[in-house]
C-alpha cells in the first residue's frame, strides 16, 4: 500500500462514526470504540478465517452477537452498520445495567426479554435511596419501600440478589432500570404458558442442580435460561426463611389493598405457583424489558 493510500485510510478511520465503549458486544476488535472496523473484523471472522471476536475481559456475553440472537452471523454485521450509519438501535449485548452499576445477564424467552438474575439495586431509577431495613420490628410495620439482604448478610447478594417489600415494587420512582419494569401477573403468565403451563414451567425456569437449590430440586432443567434461584423470603414479622428451597418473586400486580400477587417455585416439584402475600413481605424481583 502506497503512502497516499495509507494517509487516505487514516483520514477515513478518523472521520468515520465511532462510539466509545468498554466491554461491549459490538467492540469485536477490543479497541475501546465501535466503528466500521468492527464490522469488517466480523466479516473477516465469518468468511475469511479471521480471528475470533475479542470484546475484552470485562465482557461476559457472546462477543459479536450485536443483536442478541444467541449467535454471531452476518445479521450482526448489518446491525452494526445500521447502528453506525442509519441511527439504528445500539448493540444489544444480552445485559442490562441498573442505576447502581450492577450488570445483569438477560435472556429472550419467546417474545419476552427477562433478567436472568435477581434484582440487587439499592436506589430507585431517579437516584433516591431505597432504605435498607435490618431491624425485624421496623420491617414488620413498614408501609413504605425497603430492601434487605437475606439474614442481613451482604454475602448473599452476589448469588441471590436482594429482597424487597411490595411498597418498593409499587413505588412510582421505579425499581427497574430504564426501559425495564417489574413483571406483571399477565407477563408472568405469558412466560409460563410459553413454557408449557403451571405444572411444568417451574422446572424449566429453575437453575439445574443443587449448587444453590436444596436437593432434590425436582424437575429442574433451566432449559429456558431464566435461572430461577431460591432466594427465600422475609416474612411480615421480619424473620428470614426458605433460602435454598424456595424462589419467591413479586409481580407488579396488587391482590387487594394489603397484599400483592407473586409467583413461587420450590425444590420438591416442577410447578410454578401463583401466590399472594401481605405487602410487607420481602421477596425477590425479576424485571422484564418494556
Amino acid at each position: 500500500m502506497g503512502r497516499a493510500s495509507v494517509v487516505l485510510l487514516s483520514i477515513i478511520i478518523l472521520i468515520m462514526p465511532s462510539v466509545s465503549f468498554s466491554g461491549d458486544c459490538g467492540d469485536v476488535n477490543n479497541s475501546g470504540t465501535i466503528n466500521i472496523l468492527d464490522a469488517t473484523y466480523l466479516i473477516s471472522y465469518l468468511y475469511k478465517g479471521g480471528p475470533e471476536p475479542d470484546c475484552g475481559t470485562t465482557f461476559s456475553g457472546i462477543c459479536g452477537d450485536a443483536n442478541n440472537s444467541g449467535a454471531v452471523n452476518i445479521l450482526d454485521v448489518t446491525y452494526l452498520i445500521s447502528y453506525l450509519y442509519k441511527s439504528g438501535p445500539a448493540p444489544d449485548c444480552g445485559t442490562v445495567t441498573d442505576i447502581d452499576g450492577n450488570v445483569y445477564q438477560t435472556i429472550k424467552i419467546g417474545d419476552q426479554v427477562w433478567m436472568a438474575e435477581n434484582l440487587k439495586v439499592t436506589h430507585y431509577r431517579n437516584g433516591d435511596s431505597i432504605p435498607n431495613v435490618t431491624n425485624n420490628n421496623t420491617w414488620a410495620y413498614l408501609n413504605t419501600g425497603a430492601y434487605c439482604e437475606y439474614s442481613n448478610n451482604i454475602a448473599n447478594v452476589a448469588v441471590y440478589g436482594r429482597l424487597y417489600n411490595w411498597y418498593a415494587v409499587a413505588d412510582d420512582r421505579n425499581l427497574a432500570p430504564a426501559d425495564w419494569h417489574v413483571a406483571s401477573k399477565a407477563e408472568w403468565q405469558t412466560l409460563i404458558d410459553y413454557l408449557g403451563g403451571d405444572d411444568v414451567a417451574g422446572g424449566k425456569l429453575k437453575e439445574a442442580g443443587t449448587t444453590h437449590w436444596v436437593s432434590p430440586n425436582t424437575g429442574a432443567t433451566n432449559e429456558s435460561g431464566f435461572t430461577a434461584l431460591p432466594g427465600g423470603y422475609r416474612n411480615p414479622l421480619g424473620s428470614f426463611t426458605y433460602l435454598g428451597s424456595h424462589a419467591l418473586f413479586w409481580t407488579s400486580s396488587p391482590y387487594n389493598t394489603t397484599a400483592a400477587l407473586g409467583r413461587s417455585m420450590n425444590n420438591l416439584d416442577s410447578a410454578i405457583y401463583q401466590t399472594y402475600f401481605n405487602n410487607p413481605l420481602g421477596r425477590s424481583v425479576r424485571c422484564i424489558k418494556d
